[in-house]
């Protein structure tokens, strides 16, 4: 800009104060813009990450090497995943064995009154009649006899043993999960849902209760951000806790309701972006979480292969069989990463005892807090993947502590149904955020640019009418 001739001596001082009150013009224009620029763009109105899930820092979103505190690096698990893992899991989630999880939906918050508000009918559940579900999953399992209970000896306390009892299937039992709340017995206030009829994805489900669930869950029950002076065991808890938050996001982002009116459901990439892809932490998170869950189910490979998938169905329980098979005893996923995670080196020392029972305490807290969830099918399925990732430390750390040392490694026909579905849904998430989150970020960061060249081009021209 050419500079404006000197005025007269009389109107000094004022013409001295244009060019600061032309600055604080622009200054405020500018401000202006930026809130415009940002509110203009469409975040959907569903409940917010809670900031427990990750701080936000800025770096390299490309995920590679290893990850963080597993034995698998990033190349390998897409690959797997993708090639593998999510085929079959698809295939084996469908058939009935799986398909029907039991549940309890109908119980009061232990914590607080449920205020939850759900503003769609995706909200509710669809419940089976009885007629629906397979029958063998109505027949009571009337437990062991004490002598043909086997026990786990000379296991050290401190240590971790990495192997199961290798013909441990003695059918399936009813017995509580020691990391869970729900008592698992108490089959008069459970129902069974097809999972297939009630998919995970948005449902509207807003409000103080769903921004309290993981508020609670982060505040009262793990660290909201991990220190470097924390143990790794708490670390390790933090790190599901967050996967399994990142992986509900990017259900929701996936299977997001676009237009109401016309029931248009499709990807929200804008919300994967803000919720997940933006805050690499909960990304890797996802991926731990990915890999502590695998490596349960091939730790407990041999109860699995001998566990009856029987439904009256014999075609489809064949084929059950066939598919458990090939996700335990995959050669490719065998040489490619052996040992997703090492559970061994957790719960060392003398003080593993008490704070694997400290964690377990709070593991169990946050599964109560399912029940103060307000939406029916967020319930369903937080319970489902909650169960599921009790089922994964109930595995990895079954032989070790008081409540598992003298008795036989056992599992209910719920837990791994839950476990399978759980580790279907992350690898689902997984799959998506590789699929889609370069493209999203592209797309985001032409987005923010195409928003800042029209937001300086308004700026120029107030700029130009102001000194006009």
């Amino acid at each position: 800009m050419a500079e404006e001739p000197a005025p007269v001596a009389a109107g000094a001082d004022a013409v001295r104060r244009r060019p600061r009150r032309r600055a604080a013009v622009a200054g405020a224009l500018l401000v202006a813009l930026l809130a415009v620029a940002v509110s203009s763009r469409s975040f959907p109105a569903i409940s917010s990450y809670s900031r427990g899930g990750g701080c936000g820092c800025p770096g390299a979103k490309k995920y590679t090497g290893m990850v963080e505190d597993c034995c698998c690096d990033y190349e390998t698990v897409d690959a797997i995943n993708e090639e593998v893992l999510n085929p079959i899991l698809q295939d084996l989630v469908a058939l009935p064995f799986f398909r029907y999880f039991k549940a309890k939906l109908w119980c009061d918050c232990p914590f607080w009154p449920d205020d939850g508000m759900c503003r769609l009918r995706d909200c509710s559940v669809c419940e089976c009649p009885d007629n629906e579900f397979p029958e063998p999953f109505k027949k009571p399992y009337s437990g062991l006899s004490p002598e043909n209970m086997k026990c786990q000896e000379g296991k050290p306390e401190a240590t971790v043993d990495r192997t199961l009892d290798t013909k441990v299937f003695k059918g399936w039992v009813e017995t509580d999960n020691p990391w869970t709340a729900d008592d698992e017995t108490d089959n008069a206030e459970m129902t069974y849902v097809n999972l297939q009829l009630n998919p995970e994805r948005y449902t509207g489900y807003t409000g103080d209760s769903a921004r309290r669930i993981w508020d609670s869950i982060y505040k009262e029950n793990c660290p909201r951000y991990p220190s470097e002076d924390m143990c790794q065991e708490k670390k390790a808890l933090y790190k599901l806790i967050s996967g399994l938050h990142s992986s509900i996001s990017v259900h929701i982002a996936s299977g997001y309701l676009l237009d109401e009116s016309a029931n248009e459901w499709g990807h929200n990439l804008t919300l994967l972006h803000d919720r997940v892809l933006k805050y690499p932490e909960r990304v890797q998170n996802l991926y731990f979480t990915y890999l502590f869950v695998l490596r349960a189910v091939t730790k407990a490979a041999d109860y699995l292969e001998q566990a009856e998938y029987n439904t009256g169905n014999p075609v489809e329980d064949l084929k059950t069989q066939s598919l458990v098979k090939q996700l335990l005893y995959n050669q490719k996923l065998r040489s490619a990463c052996p040992l997703p995670f090492d559970e061994a080196k957790l719960w060392q020392g003398e003080n593993g005892p008490e704070l694997k029972q400290e964690i377990q305490k709070q593991f169990r807290n946050i599964s109560a807090i399912m029940d103060c969830v307000g939406c029916e099918k967020c319930r369903l399925w937080g319970k489902l993947q909650v169960l599921g990732l009790g089922t994964a430390l109930k595995i990895l750390f079954s032989v070790d502590g008081e409540n598992h040392l003298n008795q036989q490694f056992q599992l209910q026909r719920n837990e791994v149904i839950a476990l399978v579905n759980l580790l279907n849904r992350l690898s689902e998430s997984v799959k998506f955020v590789h699929e889609k989150g370069s493209s999203t970020e592209e797309i985001m960061k032409q987005h923010s640019s195409s928003t800042w060249q029209k937001g300086a081009s308004k700026l120029n021209l107030k700029l130009y009418s102001a000194k006009k």
